[in-house]
């Protein structure tokens, strides 16, 4: 059974392509994690100017993926994004694969995201000793190759996205009461798909 709460589904094609530009991606990410910031915070974090992180930024809010934060700033010169929605967005590659248009911006986007979150990981590699050993004994990898059909995956996918939600849903509630000692940003990425050997 779908949980309640769940990523928004996009069906359309034109705002799919909104993620095949690499920085929107990237800036996506970047301000869900922040929770909100503004264009100058986040082209310190891409190196690239306030002006094009501000132009992708709008693109993006013109498909519903980011809004203006309220509440944010004092001076009114400089706007403040987050995202839309803390439960983010997916797709199914069957909504786009009657065309070849829709292919192929299903296959970038997904190889963007794959992209993104190897960076990600790459940079986490590379200052692995930094976090210290608390950090570096709780984080993990893993691999499991099992023999599923297509349903059991399907329920696999939503029992992990249900356990997930609930330790996303923890933390929130962690640091809203307060508790931030020791809490950091987490990424956990899971990929389930057939193959054969």
């Amino acid at each position: 059974m779908r949980p309640k709460h769940k990523p928004e589904r996009i069906t359309e094609l034109s705002r799919l392509r909104a993620f095949m530009n690499p920085l929107r991606m990237q800036l996506y990410r970047l301000l869900y994690a922040a929770g909100t910031a503004t264009a100058s915070q986040l082209a310190e974090h891409v190196d690239e100017t306030p002006s094009l992180v501000s132009y992708h930024l709008r693109k993006l809010s013109e498909h519903g993926f980011v809004t203006q934060a309220s509440g944010q700033g004092t001076d009114g010169r400089e706007r403040w994004w987050q995202v839309a929605s803390e439960e983010g967005w997916g797709f199914r590659d069957s909504d786009f694969a009657d065309t070849p248009e829709g292919a192929a911006a299903v296959s970038a986007v997904t190889r963007g995201i794959f992209d993104t979150r190897i960076a990600q990981y790459r940079a986490y590699l590379d200052q692995k000793s930094a976090w210290g050993k608390a950090w570096t004994d709780a984080s993990f990898t893993s691999e499991w190759l099992l023999d599923l059909t297509p349903a059991e995956l399907a329920e696999m996918s939503d029992e992990l996205e249900a356990l997930a939600r609930r330790w996303r849903e923890r933390g929130n509630a962690a640091k809203a009461a307060g508790d931030t000692e020791d809490r950091e940003h987490v990424s956990v990425h899971l990929y389930g798909f057939p193959f054969r050997p």
